[in-house]
């Protein structure tokens, strides 16, 4: 349930940000086991593409799926209305390969999706819907990783992006905004003072367990 509520309020903004976009098709970069995918298609109304190398994926209505190398995608140029990509960057070395593919897949002027883990965070997998002793185990290796000096992504670590490298990253693509607060705002509507608080007091850098941006491809 929190899965399909973080693919609708990602989803929802993207819309917003870009009202006069009309979406057709959708390629969903790192897909897991397909739940994403079939959310965005129920949701949006169309046909999804999803990709992935795992062996997670099961079959979805409306989501048609490929096992295919993110950074060596096959599809023609200008393929697709949105890309959308949540939480698979930080696994892929080096990320700009990644950037530029979707680039290269996506419209001009069309809408795309990027989610991280937030690399300064304070405590992350907050939102998870694993065990609670997974996610304690998870944010102790985090925290050896930081103190070893290894916690990088290309070291294996779980580790992402600050927003401002994510905001760099998306600005490959196309003009690129912020979107973690308006984000966290909606996924936890039941702690709306709390989320404010913690924006009041500019304390996202280190609270915000992961960072979103949206953006637009740049017109050719």
């Amino acid at each position: 349930m929190l899965t399909t509520n973080k693919t609708l309020a990602f989803a929802a903004i993207a819309r917003e940000r870009f009202p006069g976009c009309r979406i057709n098709s959708i390629l969903v970069v790192g897909c897991g086991d397909g739940g994403e995918a079939q959310v965005l298609a129920e949701v949006l109304g169309c046909r999804v593409t999803a990709i992935d190398l795992g062996d997670d994926f099961k079959p979805r209505e409306g989501v048609d799926f490929q096992r295919m190398d993110a950074r060596r995608m096959t599809f023609d140029a200008d393929s697709f209305d949105l890309v959308y990509s949540f939480h698979v960057l930080e696994h892929i070395v080096p990320p700009e390969e990644v950037v530029a593919q979707i680039r290269r897949v996506l419209k001009p002027g069309m809408p795309f999706c990027l989610g991280t883990p937030n690399r300064l965070r304070a405590l992350g997998y907050v939102g998870s819907d694993a065990p609670l002793t997974d996610k304690i185990s998870w944010n102790a290796a985090d925290w050896r990783a930081r103190l070893a000096g290894r916690f990088r992504n290309e070291l294996g670590a779980h580790a992402g992006f600050t927003e401002q490298e994510l905001l760099t990253l998306g600005s490959r693509i196309g003009p690129t905004m912020t979107v973690s607060d308006e984000y966290y705002r909606r996924i936890y509507e039941r702690y709306d003072r709390l989320i404010e608080l913690i924006i009041a007091m500019n304390l996202q850098r280190i609270a915000w367990p992961a960072v979103y941006v949206v953006g637009r491809k740049a017109e050719d």
